[in-house]
């Protein structure tokens, strides 16, 4: 998320009154989550284990619960509890705005549309031309939809990120003030859920076919050309590349990339990054054909055992 302009380093520890280490008058041009983030952002972090990482990735501001050294270039905000400062930065530069129309008057829908009743369109909402949103699919706020999209009914676009943080009273969500964008061509099916970024966007690339019941998480990217059938559940942070296949219930981990022009069947849970240009089965998924010889000779080994017995 960008700053509508840029604040200063003390301008910024202001709003969370948090004790800052750099030049007070030192440029804020926005902040963003650690995978997102660019020179002249706020990062947050909490846990020594990322420290190191946060203060070596592309964020000009690190917020970070303990005082450590400040690397040459870069300003620190200096807070008890990162997380919850980093809400309070989402709710002052992005706060919720409530609606009181099915459809926002700061949307903009573009000719040739067509919205089906009961439809809500948040603030912001950008649709383009030739589009058919079927009845009681919601568009949250600032959601980007290009031209020739089809949403069928019960999709929901713009929900939060699932992320938690556990408190000793119960959890603490971080905010979401990302967006969801549809590109140009794309179908999705009916009672899909496709969450916005946390402050970045969750980005579905042009003629890539959703089917039914499909759960897309935060900043999640998914590329062109790809088909993706019903009952699967995509994590967050995942780049998903074009032209890849997944079957119904596949299930994916988060922050992983499948590369290009792979294919999952169906009922596999992928666990960590996978390769273009091949078929994978199976959870953990691995190759296809490798999975397949696995679980047939786990299958007869309960005979090849016997076999061995018996000669002994």
């Amino acid at each position: 998320m960008k700053f509508p302009k840029p604040y200063t380093l003390r301008e910024i520890a202001k709003i969370i009154d948090a004790k800052f280490i750099g030049d007070e008058n030192f440029p804020v041009l926005g902040m963003n989550e650690i995978h997102v983030v660019e020179e002249g952002d706020i990062v947050f972090v909490d846990h020594p284990k990322y420290y190191d990482k946060a203060l070596e990735c592309k964020a000009s501001v690190v917020l970070i619960n303990k005082e450590v050294d400040c690397p040459k270039g870069k300003a620190l905000l200096i807070s008890e509890e990162p997380f919850t400062d980093f809400n309070k930065l989402t709710q002052h530069f992005a706060p919720f705005k409530s609606s009181n129309s099915a459809i926002a008057e700061s949307a903009v829908i573009g000719e040739g549309t067509i919205v089906q009743p009961n439809v809500f369109v948040g603030n912001n909402v950008q649709i383009g031309k030739n589009c058919l949103i079927h009845a009681n699919v919601s568009i949250y706020d600032n959601c980007i939809i290009g031209d020739n999209v089809v949403i069928h009914s019960g999709s929901v676009l713009g929900s939060d990120a699932f992320y938690y943080k556990k408190r000793t009273q119960g959890f603490e969500r971080l905010l979401s003030s990302g967006r969801v964008i549809i590109e140009d061509n794309v179908d999705i099916g009916a009672s899909c859920t496709i969450d916005r970024g946390v402050t970045g966007d969750t980005t579905i690339k042009e003629w890539t076919k959703l089917d039914n019941q499909i759960q897309v998480g935060h900043d999640t990217v998914i590329g062109r050309k790809c088909q993706i059938a019903s009952h699967t559940g995509i994590a967050g942070c995942v780049v998903i590349e074009d032209e890849v296949v997944l079957w119904g219930q596949v299930g994916v981990i988060s922050a992983i990339t499948i590369g290009k022009g792979a294919v999952v069947y169906a009922q596999s849970g992928v666990a960590k990054s996978l390769e273009g240009g091949k078929t994978y089965f199976g959870s953990p998924a691995e190759e296809a054909r490798s999975k397949m010889r696995e679980i047939t000779t786990i299958k007869n080994l309960p005979s090849l055992l016997k076999s061995l017995k018996g000669n002994s």
